[in-house]
């Protein structure tokens, strides 16, 4: 890894660091990786970190590198961006659902590397209670060691009322186990007001949430009702979504782009396989 290269992640480091309250509170939201080598990197002196460390710290604070993909505004991305600032600007609450491959994930990321007070955090089936709790209190820069979940629980709240407009962003939120998911209401009902919340999932949740509501099951008319009774669903990508993408990646043969967007419809512009894509055409021309 060369200097201009280092210097690049320093800067985007830099920017990291500003979103949290303190260097101690950023270099905690960071998986491996130390206090001390986030204060090394910032201050230039990075003789004896290596490599690896570079590309980890790099990976978590959203270094571009080149020939990186590159992102395209589309219409869900729009949407996204429109129920996040939302969301932290009046402390709402709103569960977002779009089709896999629609750039769910992709969005939510990059509104909390540009927003100061957002936190993204990845839900998954296999989850505890405290590895949920946990996750948060980490992303938010918390130390946790010797901490009980409740705890963490308000160690987490008082931090986020701290926090000016801050929003949490829960991506593949319909994976959690029924145990974890009740966390949500906890969650609000001490956050009501106070902090902005965003799940991101597919469109399985609507038939879960049809599925809880119709046999009464715990939690969830409490969660229907906090999200407003109803979803915010994405508009599908469409081939003009496809057409910018292509464009914006090296692609400017229009015959070459119509085999992209030809190919991306046939698994309803997933955009995982208009990348795939991309990629295939640019190998060809190799």
């Amino acid at each position: 890894m060369n200097e201009k290269q280092k210097e690049q992640i320093r800067e985007a480091l830099r920017l990291y660091v500003m979103k949290y309250p303190s260097q101690n509170k950023a270099a905690a939201s960071l998986d491996g990786t130390s206090a001390g080598t986030v204060s090394s990197v910032l201050s230039g002196k990075w003789e004896n970190i290596s490599d690896d460390m570079w590309r980890k710290i790099a990976s978590q604070v959203g270094t571009a590198t080149p020939g990186a993909w590159q992102m395209v505004e589309t219409t869900a991305a729009k949407e996204m961006a429109y129920a996040m600032t939302d969301a932290q600007e009046w402390k709402n609450v709103t569960w977002v659902v779009g089709e896999a491959g629609c750039g769910k994930t992709t969005a939510a990321k990059l509104y909390e590397r540009e927003h100061s007070g957002a936190y993204y955090i990845l839900c998954s089936e296999d989850m505890k209670r405290s590895d949920f709790i946990r996750d948060i209190a980490k992303k938010i820069g918390l130390r946790t060691d010797g901490m009980t979940i409740r705890d963490m629980l308000d160690a987490i709240i008082g931090q986020l009322i701290q926090t000016e407009s801050p929003v949490l962003l829960f991506d593949e939120a319909d994976k959690l186990t029924e145990r974890v998911f009740h966390y949500f209401i906890d969650l609000y009902n001490r956050l009501e007001d106070k902090c902005g919340i965003v799940f991101f999932s597919t469109s399985y949740i609507k038939r879960r949430m049809k599925m809880g509501l119709r046999y009464d099951k715990k939690g969830y008319n409490e969660i229907h009702s906090r999200i407003g009774r109803k979803f915010f669903e994405l508009e599908q990508t469409s081939p003009n979504d496809v057409y910018a993408i292509c464009v914006a990646n090296g692609l400017t043969d229009r015959k070459k782009i119509a085999e992209v967007v030809k190919d991306a419809e046939q698994y309803d512009f997933d955009l995982r396989r208009v990348k795939k894509g991309v990629h295939r055409v640019k190998q060809m021309d190799a």
